[in-house]
């Protein structure tokens, strides 16, 4: 059983947020694939299950995701190998990709929350690059919503990624997966 989680913060204000980036690829690949989410007061979050996996938003707003995290994989007997994070990156161009079989928590509050949850970081990453504005406070920028035209670019990259997390829930060993999508922008995902 394999577990993806995709970062974000509840609530509508949020919704359309850069920090939310982990929501919406959970909710493009869910609705792609028909697969409804339910709402978990047990797990604290939104799931839904394939038959090899299952979907989670946590709804613990970020900095305690890990509480979300901890209780659906402790349940399902879920290993942290088997578990892919799915969350937005300051550090990385807009839409570009790094995928990762572990690693610190690189100053997301998010990972942060996982990791001491978990009791360690061997679970799998998936992050997506924001872009930065030194202009504009860190916190600001991140909770802020993307532009017009990033949006277009978004939705498309949206696709892309539904097909990332398809060929995840293959047995393609993740090194694969890494060697194909690592470190690339959309236009350049084939």
């Amino acid at each position: 059983m394999k577990l993806i989680v995709g970062l974000g913060n509840p609530g509508k204000e949020y919704a359309k947020s850069k920090h939310n980036i982990g929501y919406m690829v959970l909710s493009s690949f869910a609705a792609a694939e028909h697969i409804p989410f339910t709402k978990s007061v047990k797990f604290h979050g939104e799931i839904a299950k394939l038959q090899d996996a299952i979907l989670l938003k946590p709804r613990t707003f970020m900095n305690l995701s890990g509480l979300s995290v901890r209780a659906v994989a402790e349940y399902y007997g879920i290993k942290n190998s088997d578990i892919l994070v799915i969350s937005d990156d300051l550090d990385l161009p807009f839409l570009q990709i790094r995928m990762r079989e572990q690693g610190s928590a690189g100053g997301h509050n998010g990972l942060k929350s996982i990791i001491e949850h978990l009791h360690n970081n061997d679970f799998k990453r998936l992050r997506i690059g924001i872009g930065r504005d030194d202009r504009q406070d860190v916190i600001d920028y991140v909770l802020d919503d993307f532009g017009k035209s990033q949006q277009k670019e978004l939705n498309d990259f949206l696709i892309i990624t539904s097909q990332i997390l398809a060929v995840y829930l293959t047995s393609e060993s993740f090194d694969n997966i890494m060697s194909r999508f690592n470190t690339k922008k959309p236009d350049q995902i084939q």
